[in-house]
Parts: structure tokens; sequence; C-alpha cells
């Protein structure tokens, strides 16, 4: 489904889209740890210039068992209790039926499908079927990894449940160790939707690309730069203490410094060239791992050449190899050109195993 191209003045009525122009700031904690925690924070927050809705962690998905799941229900209490007390609106991610039933339950102001979520059309049908008929306003993580069918899909279903009040969230896609940033941004993704979903109002979660407060900004302002309807931060009254993500996350004080630089449009020195840089260094090692795959499929093919050739009993198979001997060489070698040995000796492993078994030798 194509989304048609609309008038600012037919779209519908967005919280996400504010009629001044002005970016949609959401900020709150990584994770609710305590109802002290949520309202020490969300007091600090309130006089954050810009920021109008309260986000915290309910329930955490984690990749594997025995790290901290979150608090559960409890912590939907305590956001009630930060709206009553702030006038901020709240938000939460949910990642089933239940979970929005409990939200809606407590009177959370928005819903955030989390990206774990987007990808499992079934749990996106669920929760679509708990907000018919509501008005709630809705924001739907990109995916984990970049499938743009898949975001758009998960977008479609609500429309088609009825919900109009709908944005999307760049959130990054998962990286690989050799990127700098937490969960890279794929800018082109975002662009992509926008140009589907003109109507659709975008926002980047700047905490989750950036990984570390040192990217914060420049990741915010070329998100900004890029025509993102709104920006999300994380922010902890004390991060040091926090007991997840401590690293992406600012005091309110800090957040509101760097909100004010993102309002008044400070370029600082180098911001967007230091995003482009990391952006176009990322491409060119996308390019090397597609080379060194283009390259092991051509050795793949010249080993299956000789092995045919080892069946036909053609007695010039290739010698035994000094295995030792060709390491130590290319060790050195590494070592010269500030390569990682690790790497080297893993990728070297798998050769010397593939070799040994093509022809039957001991390796």
């Amino acid at each position: 489904m194509r989304a048609s191209r609309k008038t600012i003045d037919q779209l519908p009525q967005s919280s996400f889209r504010k009629a001044d122009g002005k970016l949609v700031m959401i900020a709150g904690p990584c994770s609710a740890e305590s109802e002290e925690q949520m309202l020490k924070t969300a007091q600090l927050l309130k006089n954050v210039n810009g920021i109008s809705v309260f986000k915290a962690g309910i329930w955490k998905s984690r990749t594997r068992p025995n790290s901290f799941e979150g608090v559960g229900t409890v912590g939907l209490q305590w956001l009630d209790k930060v709206k009553q007390e702030t006038g901020l609106k709240t938000a939460c991610d949910v990642a089933n039926a239940q979970q929005a039933e409990e939200a809606l339950k407590y009177g959370v102001d928005m819903l955030i499908i989390s990206g774990r979520t987007t990808v499992n059309p079934f749990a996106l049908e669920e929760i679509a079927a708990v907000l018919k008929g509501t008005a709630t306003p809705l924001l739907i993580n990109n995916p984990v990894y970049p499938d743009l069918h898949l975001w758009m899909g998960a977008i479609e279903r609500f429309y088609k449940a009825g919900l109009t009040d709908v944005a999307a969230i760049n959130r990054g896609f998962t990286a690989d160790e050799q990127c700098i940033y937490r969960n890279h941004p794929r800018w082109d993704h975002m662009l992509h939707l926008k140009q589907l979903f003109p109507e659709l109002p975008v926002l980047c979660d700047a905490a989750h690309i950036a990984g570390r407060r040192s990217l914060l900004y420049p990741v915010s302002q070329k998100a900004v730069d890029l025509g993102v309807n709104g920006l999300l931060f994380e922010a902890h009254h004390c991060p040091a203490e926090a007991l997840s993500s401590p690293q992406q996350q600012l005091m309110p004080q800090e957040l509101d410094l760097l909100i004010n630089a993102v309002h008044t449009n400070v370029k600082l020195t180098g911001t967007n060239e230091l995003v482009e840089e990391l952006d176009e260094l990322s491409q060119q090692i996308d390019s090397l791992d597609d080379a060194m795959l283009e390259l092991m499929l051509k050795r793949t093919e010249v080993t299956a050449r000789l092995g045919s050739y080892q069946k036909a009993n053609v007695k010039s198979v290739p010698q035994s190899v000094n295995w030792d001997q060709v390491l130590e060489s290319l060790v050195k070698e590494a070592n010269q050109a500030g390569v990682d040995q690790n790497l080297l000796q893993n990728i070297f492993q798998v050769v010397r195993e593939h070799y040994a078994q093509t022809y039957r030798l001991k390796a």
C-alpha cells in the first residue's frame, strides 16, 4: 500500500506533528527502576525546553535471560503518578497484546511498538485488535534488521485497524562490532519510508542510534537536517546508577543544553561531517565485506575444480603445505599492517580446515 500525497491542511490530526513546526521531544529513563527514580527524573524533565512526553521502559526485551527485564506492571503505576504530578504525557514500549491492554488500563498516553515486535505479524495483529476503536497515539519502531517491507507492513496493519494517529521511529538497525554506533541509522531507509508515506510523521531515537553521549548531538542534528518530526532521548537523574544503558542516558540538565542546541540550530563544528564520515566508513566496511565474500566464492569454485581432478585420479594434486610457516609469515605481515591477529588466525584456520577436508590431508 502506497500512502497518498496530501497537503498539510488535509493531514489527520497528529500527536507527532506540531502545528508550529517545532520538534516533538520525548525523553525518560531507559528503564523504570523505582517510583523515586521516575518522579525525580520527571520533575527535572518537565523544566527542559521542549519535552512534552515522558517515556520509560516498563518491560525490557532481552536477548538472553537472567538480566534486568524491567519492573513490569508496577511501573505503569509510577508512570501514572508522573503524569498526575508533572502534567507530562506518558509513553512506554509494548511487545504484545497483554502489555498493550495493561498500558491502556493505567492510562498511558502513547504506545510504542518495540523493534522486535515489528518483525512479528501475529503479535502486531493481536495488538491492533486491542487498540482498534481507540484513538491511541502509536509509534512504530523500525525492525531490528533493515527490512523496509516489515516496517511498512507494521504501519499498514495499524492503518487497517483504523488507527490514524501513527508515527514511525528510526531507532537504527543492528550493527556489527565494527560500527561506532550502537544501532546503525541507515538514513536511506528512513528517507525511503518518508517517500512512501509522506503524511506519516517520522521521529528519530537518537539515544539508541548513538549508544554513547558523545554521538547524541551529531546524530540528533543529522536527523533534524533530514526532516524528522521529533527526537527521543534517554534521561536519568543519575545515569551512573542506571540499571540499563547508562552510557547513552543524560542528566536532564545535560539534555536541556543539547535540546537548546537543536532548537536554535547550532552548527557545532564537525558534527554533520562526523556523522557523514562514520556513514562513509561503514559503507566502506560493507564493500570490503562484499569483496571478501566474492573472493571466498571464487576460492570455493577453484577448490571444487581441483577436487574434480582428484576424483578423476589425477596424481598431480597439491603437495602438503607447511601451514605453520604460512601462518608465521601472515602474522608477521599482519603486525606490520596493524591487522587484528585474532581475526587473521580465525580466517586462516577455516581456510586450513577447508583445504584439509577437500584433499583429505592432515590439517
